[in-house]
């Protein structure tokens, strides 16, 4: 069973992405803040991340270096989720090591096809 975790400081899109994805193939694991996430990780790593890229306690790019630099047998693939399309923000996080963005509200055709692409590239 695959395992994601969604860090999001909002609890809707925390629950709608849990509703969508969870099911007998996926785990969905939620956190609230940056920090929260990396101690979850540090204990056990998902096999998907999607972090948000306006956490209250943390930057995303933060977030994704810190998982990143954590020795693990599971090299998890990272998305930074976003309001808009912000090159810029995608860029730090494409740099700090997350695999693509995911835009935000999303729907559940959006958020399963993102998630066939990232079955695909694994």
């Amino acid at each position: 069973m695959k395992r994601c975790m969604f860090i999001d400081d909002s609890s809707v899109i925390r629950k709608v992405a849990k509703r969508i994805l969870g099911g007998s193939d996926m785990l969905v694991i939620e956190a609230a803040s940056g920090f929260d996430a990396v101690e979850m990780c540090t204990a056990d790593m998902p096999d998907i991340i999607v972090v948000d890229g306006a956490l209250p306690d943390l930057q995303a790019e933060d977030v994704i270096r810190r998982i990143r630099a954590m020795e693990s047998p599971i090299q998890p693939q990272i998305l930074i989720s976003l309001v808009e399309v912000d090159v810029a923000s995608i860029m730090r996080a494409k740099r700090a090591g997350a695999q693509g963005y995911l835009l935000k509200p999303f729907n559940r055709p959006q958020l399963l096809e993102c998630f066939r692409t990232l079955r695909i590239a694994a």
